[in-house]
């Protein structure tokens, strides 16, 4: 089976998350959508939290959720993956994707890193923005899932009205 790994901190899961899901999809039979665990980012969403938003958004049969840490190409070899999905906003995506995938290649030739570039409606959403904006009691109904957009408000209190 051609299985892909789709890895993020989706803290939380944007549109354009999504879009990239659902597009490898399209070259994939298989999308292991994989939560890292990552030290060094403070996270707003648990690790159970992210991966049940994840289920709820994305509602395919070919999509599994997991999580991992250490090493990438270690956990998409166990997966049995053939390929890394990352998707690309920008330039500054670009270069330090580029260096990971060769960093990736370097530590095994079995996983290839495929690139989807992000669609023209969601090049400017991150995660990291949609929190900031969120936190401050922003509109972020158009950049997230409707699951997701009802989980930041259960989450993060509302600043008082100046």
């Amino acid at each position: 089976m051609n299985i892909a790994v789709y890895p993020g901190s989706f803290d939380p899961l944007t549109n354009g998350h999504v879009d990239i899901i659902q597009r490898s999809l399209r070259l994939f039979e298989r999308v292991v959508v994989s939560v890292a665990h990552n030290t060094a980012k403070s996270s707003l969403f648990t690790m159970e939290e992210r991966k049940a938003l994840i289920l709820q958004c994305v509602n395919d049969p070919r999509v599994e959720v997991d999580a991992f840490s250490g090493l990438l190409v270690d956990y998409a070899k166990k997966r049995g993956a053939v390929a890394v999905v990352r998707g690309l906003r920008a330039v500054s995506d670009f270069e330090y994707e580029f260096q990971m995938a060769n960093m990736n290649r370097k530590l095994s030739r079995q996983v290839e890193a495929v690139f989807l570039m992000t669609n023209e409606e969601n090049f400017y959403i991150s995660s990291r923005l949609v929190r900031e904006v969120a936190t401050f009691g922003g509109d972020v109904s158009g950049l997230v899932p409707a699951p997701v957009l009802v989980a930041l408000k259960q989450k993060l209190p509302q600043p008082p009205k100046v």
